[in-house]
């Protein structure tokens, strides 16, 4: 999924992590390969910080991993382990920043930045939701994640943004059972069909997805010869989606079958 790397929460949270007496730069010169060379944690941590502003998100991330290395404890370790897990996200190295993310709320799991590592997991699993066509997996570990977000902080920024996502995610999973139902309706399997569709209706009910479940579920109750429950199903579509394309077709379906429905 794409998305602006630099949410207002994403930015909050950068500064949040950055102290504000820290100079931006860390002096230039040395070598490239910094990210082992032994130095005082302020320098180590503002170096990281400076290539983290310039864009060097992965040189950044390896930089806050050193000041946790060299410096464990140190209070500049916490801040650096949740801002080396936002350097792998915004360099899209997801799993990094889930793995840093997770670490830090298993070390500090009552931190007040705890709500950012929550949320942070769940865009790292939002931003890898691929195309429905594909294995859903990713799609249900940010549903639940975002869940987790909203369930743990309902009051926060995060939460309302989780929320907003998960209508997305929701669309995702919908749209994934759509797919498996109109392939076993072409293999002419309408019982498995059926479940699929049903699953949309009664799972996904508010999604974008429910007005054309419906009409399939008037399709397959036909094929299993059940038509009673075609007409339900056209009713509820009338009643719900009385404009759409969907139940225009159903209404012509039904009625195309009215002898059937008529003599059970």
């Amino acid at each position: 999924m794409s998305m602006k790397l630099h949410t207002l929460a994403a930015r909050a949270a950068l500064a949040a992590f950055t102290l504000a007496g820290l100079s931006a730069c860390a002096g230039g010169g040395g070598p490239k390969d910094v990210a082992y060379v032994a130095r005082d944690v302020e320098s180590l941590y503002a170096e990281a910080q400076r290539r983290l502003d310039k864009g060097n998100t992965l040189q950044a991330a390896a930089l806050f991993d050193e000041v946790e290395r060299q410096h464990p404890y140190s209070p500049w370790a916490r801040r650096a382990q949740l801002m080396s897990a936002f350097s792998y996200y915004i360099a899209r190295d997801y799993n990094k920043a889930i793995q840093n993310a997770q670490r830090f709320l298993s070390i500090h799991p009552g931190n007040k930045d705890a709500p950012y590592a929550y949320y942070l997991i769940a865009l790292s699993y939002y931003e890898q939701i691929s195309d429905v066509n594909r294995d859903q997996k990713i799609t249900e570990q940010a549903q639940t994640a975002l869940r987790e977000v909203n369930r743990r902080f309902p009051q926060s920024e995060y939460a309302a943004d989780a929320r907003l996502k998960l209508d997305l995610v929701a669309d995702h999973l919908a749209g994934k059972e759509m797919e498996i139902g109109r392939h076993y309706q072409r293999m002419g399997l309408w019982l498995a069909a059926d479940m699929r569709f049903r699953n949309v209706v009664e799972k996904f009910d508010t999604t974008s997805h429910t007005p054309e479940a419906l009409y399939r579920l008037c399709e397959s109750s036909l094929a299993l010869g059940l038509p009673q429950e075609a007409v339900k199903y056209a009713a509820v579509l009338g009643a719900n989606y009385p404009g759409s394309e969907w139940y225009e077709r159903a209404y012509k379906l039904v009625n195309k079958n009215a002898a059937s429905v008529s003599a059970s």
